[in-house]
């Protein structure tokens, strides 16, 4: 029964294939990440924030571009900044 059990093969089996070649795909937690630092709140407890969905949707529509050109506005900065969106209080 001991060499049977799917446990078993798992510990002293060997993976057949191969590994994807170059750079591991990006997570969707590192995406976040990416982008609250191109925001300028890489420091911040985002999880935490992300709980609390009134305020992440305040942080979100303030840095959302809705014309698509991927670049964060000046008056979405100032409006996160004057919120004071990116320190957990």
């Amino acid at each position: 029964m001991g060499e049977e059990r799917g446990v078993y093969r798992v510990l002293v089996g060997k993976p057949e294939g191969r590994r994807p070649q170059g750079r591991p795909r990006p997570r969707w937690v590192d995406n976040i990440r990416m982008d609250l630092q191109e925001v300028g709140c890489a420091f911040m407890d985002w999880i935490g924030l992300a709980q609390d969905r009134d305020r992440w949707r305040t942080l979100v529509s303030a840095v959302y571009d809705p014309s698509g050109s991927g670049k964060c506005g000046e008056s979405a900065n100032q409006l996160a900044s004057q919120e004071r969106l990116c320190t957990m209080e």
